[in-house]
């Protein structure tokens, strides 16, 4: 009798001359759903006793990647930007160590938008006892930053987003001297997360021109995406520019000198990894319904209204993530096997050519992506900004890679000159007294 009434219920709902055009239009919604998810990375890696130090790990992308990292045993530092003590980190690292069973999960107070926390944590970690960190994963800066509409100041806006770039180069000049020194044996990975906008911004990409306040959001992430893109090529540049054992470079310099013509490579990979469009944390802050900024009814009720049509086309956490890990389990060329004839060659009795993380590269799909930037030679403003005490010309090669050399020695200079700006500025009134040097959660001991 039941079985009867469902199907006379189906039959009036959809007749049965509807049912074939049903199965192409189920069909078509997951081919669109599987495409719109991307590749999933079909590597993996026992990350036991390997130090992960992750900022952005209380986003929606970054609880997922600690998820991930945390069941594979890694150890792990996430950066809180709030008192480590307040109830959400608590039981945000309590969930994560019980529903993993790893007990190395930790948190650290650091405010990203205060030079002083920031500072502030690396003293902390670098006069600790233990200094080893295997990985760096800057997943602060892949979270979209203003509306559509804009409800926020466009100062404000820019603000924080240039606050988010200059807090990723100050931590990597802090933490590069103890990288550096780590033995040569150890493979290092620094991943810089990039929201997926850095198209809108490459023919025009200026690094002395910032767009206004005025232009199009996509224009402004755009921007802040492509420049951390070229800072991280240019990191991997500086990083196979010294000598093995070498001393670290002088931040404050304009120059990076190469003691030999042979570029040597480093056991330190730096690569960007764009994890694609997700719905937390890309289309949930354009609609003003991500919930750590201000919310709006009208936001949220449109972000509900969307969710079939987000839920087919956009990414989940768990797919966004997929390139991040590809960049971490990947493996990497040190200076002894990129000098062997054998990397990149085919294997014994097998034609399979193994895979090897690119230094300095754009990933995304859990491949390499090329984006093609003007070089600052073919740049309008070239003759301009160029430093005539420059000497980088002759002592680095330039590969012309994401703007060549010379763009990414003049983002350096740009930041370093907005790094000195940034620490002059006075500290609010809100966040005085929030330093604290002693914040920890559960101070991880070896």
């Amino acid at each position: 009798m039941v079985l009867k009434m469902l199907g006379a219920a189906v039959n009036t709902l959809l007749p049965s001359k509807y049912y074939v055009h049903a199965c192409l239009s189920v069909l078509v919604i997951v081919a669109v759903h599987a495409f719109a998810q991307g590749r999933r990375t079909n590597r993996e890696r026992d990350m036991h006793a390997r130090v992960v130090l992750v900022t952005g790990g209380f986003t929606s992308l970054g609880l997922t990647l600690l998820q991930n990292l945390a069941e594979r045993g890694a150890h792990i530092i996430a950066l809180a930007p709030k008192p480590i003590d307040s109830p959400e980190i608590e039981i945000l690292i309590s969930l994560l160590r019980s529903s993993t069973n790893n007990e190395q999960v930790y948190a650290e107070e650091c405010d990203l938008t205060s030079p002083a926390s920031i500072r502030s944590f690396c003293t902390r970690f670098l006069t600790g006892k233990e200094t080893r960190i295997d990985a760096i994963v800057f997943a602060h800066e892949y979270p979209l930053i203003g509306s559509a509409p804009a409800f926020e100041d466009p100062v404000a806006l820019r603000r924080r987003r240039q606050e988010a770039s200059l807090a990723t180069f100050l931590i990597l000049t802090l933490l590069l001297p103890v990288l550096l020194v780590a033995p040569v044996e150890r493979d290092i990975r620094i991943i810089n997360v990039v929201n997926p906008f850095y198209a809108a911004a490459a023919i025009t990409y200026s690094h002395s021109q910032v767009p206004p306040a005025t232009s199009s959001l996509f224009q402004q992430e755009g921007w802040r995406s492509l420049q951390t893109i070229i800072l991280t090529r240019h990191l991997q540049r500086v990083l196979d520019a010294l000598p093995s054992g070498g001393p670290p470079p002088e931040t404050d310099g304009n120059t990076v000198h190469v003691v030999s013509d042979k570029v040597q490579k480093s056991n330190i990979v730096a690569v960007s990894v764009c994890p694609g469009i997700s719905r937390a944390d890309t289309i949930a802050p354009l609609f003003n319904a991500d919930g750590f900024r201000r919310r709006t009814i009208h936001g949220l009720m449109l972000y509900l209204l969307l969710q079939p049509l987000l839920r087919i086309l956009t990414k989940s956490p768990t797919s966004a993530v997929q390139s991040v890990l590809h960049a971490l389990f990947l493996p990497t060329p040190f200076k002894r096997i990129a000098q062997s004839p054998s990397t990149g060659t085919q294997t014994s009795g097998s034609d399979t050519v193994q895979e090897v993380l690119k230094a300095g590269a754009l990933y995304r799909e859990c491949a390499v992506v090329h984006v093609r930037i003007p070089t600052l030679e073919s740049a309008s403003s070239s003759n301009d900004d160029k430093d005539p005490k420059d000497t980088t010309d002759t002592t680095m090669l330039d590969d012309r890679e994401l703007g060549g050399v010379h763009l990414g020695q003049r983002v350096w200079e740009t930041l370093e000159a907005g790094l000195k700006e940034w620490e002059k500025q006075p500290v609010p009134s809100e966040k005085r007294g929030t330093d604290n040097e002693d914040a920890s959660v559960d101070t991880p001991s070896n």
